[in-house]
């Protein structure tokens, strides 16, 4: 029985321990393990598979995604960060820029800003196509000078109350439709995810005048196309009481862990500790460092249980970008399957 355990373990999970970490590796291959049928079974794995979502907020999607192997998680994760489109500043036309930014600082800037346009409404620009047409270009426009306040108290040294549009923002930037936009998007509202995005800082007499073309990429291609600010997992926490922990102990084990973890009972008259929600730990592995305790926790993760947490960066909802990268990894697989079909059998 304690041999199976041992297994069991071993199958099932990672293992924290002072000085290093256990069963980091996948085992269960077929055969590995004799009495274990670890053969794949589509059955099987449409009945443990599941998706669990266990907070939504604005821009920001946690769910647990169990039953999968490590390199399906990170294949999502890549896909998220580095496959699913977005639009973006490309070319920047400069027709006049006499602030102290000069103009290759200035196009990378504008590169960076988010744009709230959904990719899904466009095609990819062909290669070396400088113009752009208005199935695969967004054109915006910003052109600013500033100037002074001629309201401003003579005594003032505030930029805010001594100059006007000394300050560029990202909504300064206004959409120009091309060709009939107009009536392809009748309710579109193209412009920058955040308005107060501060691109440059002018000062009277000086302007920015500028012409900017965005189309669909990927964070492949270039970081800019990325939909996602983040995009991580983590296996899910197991920490296992293996003796009663009571009175001041439990208060000290109560403190070795994140907040929320472990809670205090009192049982007769005695405090006695219990894992409360493992999942908020982060596995700092403190309690190894008090000798009276480090005997007593058993801190593993769950191999096949992923927290996926995933934060837009606002062109999409994070619900949504999650459902693009599945399709993206579901096309790469029947990619791969027609590569096999198309191999001739000898």
């Amino acid at each position: 029985m304690a041999a199976k355990r041992r297994t069991d373990e071993m199958r099932d999970r990672v293992v924290l321990g002072e000085f290093g970490v256990r069963n980091v590796h996948t085992t269960d291959f077929p055969g590995n393990y004799p009495g274990y049928e670890d053969a794949w079974d589509q059955r099987r794995f449409e009945e443990e598979f599941r998706v669990d979502v266990i907070r939504e907020e604005e821009g920001t999607l946690e769910f647990d995604m169990v039953g999968i192997d490590a390199a399906i998680a990170n294949a999502f994760r890549r896909i998220l960060l580095a496959e699913v489109p977005t639009m973006a500043v490309e070319k920047v036309f400069v027709y006049n820029n006499t602030s102290i930014v000069q103009d290759e600082i200035l196009a990378h800037r504008l590169g960076l800003i988010p744009i709230r346009a959904d990719p899904r409404l466009f095609e990819y620009r062909n290669q070396g196509d400088e113009e752009g047409t208005e199935i695969d270009t967004l054109q915006f426009q910003l052109k600013i000078k500033c100037s002074r306040n001629p309201q401003a108290a003579k005594e003032s040294s505030d930029p805010n109350e001594l100059y006007f549009n000394h300050k560029v923002y990202s909504k300064h930037m206004t959409w120009v439709p091309l060709g009939n936009q107009t009536d392809l998007f009748p309710d579109a509202d193209f412009r920058p995810v955040h308005d107060d995005i501060l691109i440059a800082l002018l000062r009277p007499g000086q302007e920015i005048d500028v012409l900017m073309h965005c189309v669909k990429g990927i964070g492949k291609d270039h970081a800019k196309f990325s939909p996602v600010a983040t995009a991580s997992y983590r296996l899910l926490p197991d920490i296992t009481l293996l003796q009663p922990v009571e009175d001041e102990a439990a208060e000290l084990l109560q403190k070795c862990f994140s907040p929320g973890v472990i809670e205090i009972q009192n049982i007769k008259g005695k405090k006695v500790a219990r894992v409360a929600n493992a999942r908020l730990d982060t596995f700092s592995r403190e309690v190894f460092r008090h000798e009276g305790l480090k005997n007593l926790v058993r801190l593993a993760r769950v191999r096949n249980h992923y927290i996926f947490s995933v934060e837009s960066t606002g062109i999409l909802p994070p619900d949504v970008l999650v459902s693009e990268a599945i399709k993206i990894l579901m096309g790469k697989c029947q990619r791969f399957l027609n590569e096999l079909d198309s191999v001739p059998m000898e």
